[in-house]
């Protein structure tokens, strides 16, 4: 076909808000987007934006147009990702980090003992790129928007609280200002969302001490240094072998864990893949309290 690249580019800049964006998702200029849009409404002798404003917006014939590359590239990356399971007879799965350290890496055995699969892991939070990156599935916590047409398949409620190893609980039990706060930075706000939900803000002027990531504030609460909050699956396993309680108990987030999967019918793996995912995890609802 020609002008396969214009066409490309315009099915990115058609699901963008603005060339600028399109042109950071495709990692060209936003000279090289322009120009190929105008290369495309060249060869159709058609326009396919307008400007309202500083704004660009698809014309009827752009509209039309965009219908039909969404099905031409869908179709595309779901015959790259087959051509790609052929040689590969694996699943490709991103994941975000903590829940991949503390909760899937431990039980992907129990999957390949049912499944005879293996499941090669990238760890990463956020939007997510499918198809062209050899992914095929995404495991997420759903706190942003989707920039993508995914098949959202929610896999289990989130529910958080603070938890404490023993014995740093049974040291600030009867003296909470004395609780240092454990915190994410890539969560900052969790602490303050939950004493939004919990409806007391008791702790809300206590000593903390920040970390990189969520994964190192589990293994200081684990290592009596302070409070964090967990997501319970997160933190499950930790609380069957004793080495953290919940005093306060777990209240539900308001976000699920979610999977995002190609925009098509899914393959026996990846059936299979989602099946044990929604079994395992349906088992991480906690009751309120667990101690």
């Amino acid at each position: 076909m020609r002008h396969l690249k214009a066409f490309h580019v315009f099915h990115v800049a058609a699901s963008s808000p603005s060339y600028t964006e399109a042109a950071n998702r495709l990692n060209i200029t936003h000279g090289a987007v322009s120009k190929q849009i105008k290369v495309l409404e060249n060869h159709l002798s058609l326009p396919l934006f307008y400007r309202q404003g500083r704004n660009l917006h698809l014309t009827q014939e752009g509209e039309l147009l965009k219908d039909y590359t969404e099905q031409a590239f869908q179709a595309l990356d779901a015959g790259v990702n087959r051509l790609y399971r052929m040689k590969n007879p694996c699943l490709e799965v991103s994941c975000e980090p903590t829940l991949t350290m503390r909760w899937l890496m431990p039980r992907l055995a129990d999957f390949y003992l049912s499944s005879g699969a293996d499941v090669r892991l990238s760890t990463a939070g956020g939007p997510v790129t499918l198809g062209t990156t050899g992914l095929s599935l995404a495991i997420r916590r759903d706190d942003f928007a989707l920039s993508h047409d995914y098949q959202k398949i929610r896999l289990v409620d989130e529910w958080v609280g603070p938890v404490f190893s023993p014995e740093y609980w049974e040291q600030v039990k009867h003296d909470p200002g004395k609780i240092k706060l454990l915190h994410s930075q890539t969560r900052p706000q969790a602490w303050d969302d939950w004493s939004s939900s919990y409806g007391d803000t008791f702790l809300a002027g206590n000593a903390g001490q920040s970390f990189a990531h969520f994964y190192f504030c589990f293994q200081a609460a684990v290592d009596g240094l302070g409070a964090a909050i967990g997501s319970y699956p997160l933190v499950v396993d930790d609380l069957k072998r004793g080495n953290l309680i919940a005093p306060f108990g777990f209240i539900p987030s308001g976000h699920d864990y979610i999977l995002l999967s190609h925009n098509r019918e899914p393959d026996e793996l990846e059936q299979k893949f989602t099946h044990w995912l929604q079994s395992n995890l349906s088992a991480c609802v906690p009751t309120r309290v667990e101690r």
